[in-house]
């Protein structure tokens, strides 16, 4: 009887699903890193770079939709845990902004992404694409890796049927602290972390961490290109 090749049984796993997008994701702003501080590409170049991200991110997700059993049944969400949701995001949204400061930044924060041309204006393509990858693409790409994978992974490495509902304290923390530290505002980062890590596990429904990241995302792209906070994208 003829065997399946170990890698493909490897990429069959339920981890690689939730982890690839992230990583694409994670691999690409780090090059986009390197390439801004050796000065290897210029600043138009850089912008497109970072859409790529959520390009990447988007691919990735389609490829292995059908492997989201998570999030394939989302009218199981009850109304008032979609009005949750947006309460929450809405909530988080208002903290973001409100702990944009010195001292709760991680590395001093940096120019972030600007979308305007040369003449000072916001190109709306390089803007939309933008906000789109951050209130669509990035919400799901996040809570698939840091809630639907690596908060119950932490407690049962079958993590796939485990109930997020019973995640333990240790999970619950660490995962909190590690989404403040993928962000320069890491207090902001932290509180978001446990809004989001309380909803999936109280609801024990992903769509609704991932309805209330949309929020906030999509809130703070508005007001980023309100007030032209760019050091915020």
């Amino acid at each position: 009887m003829a065997h399946a090749p170990p890698l493909k049984i490897a990429a069959q796993h339920p981890a690689v699903a939730r982890v690839a997008p992230f990583a694409a994701f994670v691999a690409l702003l780090g090059l986009a890193s390197l390439f801004a501080s050796t000065g290897a590409v210029d600043a138009d170049d850089l912008r497109w770079l970072h859409l790529a991200r959520g390009g990447a991110a988007a691919l990735l997700l389609a490829f292995f939709w059908r492997r989201y059993v998570e999030l394939l049944a989302p009218a199981r969400c009850t109304a008032s845990e979609w009005l949750l949701a947006i309460a929450a995001g809405l909530v988080v949204f208002v903290v973001w902004i409100q702990l944009d400061r010195g001292w709760a930044t991680l590395g001093g924060g940096g120019p972030g992404f600007d979308p305007t041309g040369p003449d000072g204006r916001i190109d709306p393509l390089i803007a939309g694409l933008r906000l789109a990858s951050l209130a669509l693409v990035v919400p799901v790409m996040e809570e698939l890796f840091w809630r639907s994978f690596l908060l119950r992974w932490l407690d049962a490495p079958a993590f796939a049927s485990a109930d997020p509902r019973r995640t333990s304290l240790r999970a619950f923390v660490l995962v909190a602290v590690l989404f403040a530290l993928e962000h320069d505002l890491w207090l902001a980062g932290l509180i978001s972390g446990i809004v989001y890590n309380a909803l999936y596990v109280r609801t024990g429904r992903l769509w609704v961490p991932i309805a209330a990241h949309a929020v906030t995302n999509g809130a703070l792209g508005i007001w980023i290109l309100s007030t032209r906070s760019w050091h915020l994208w």
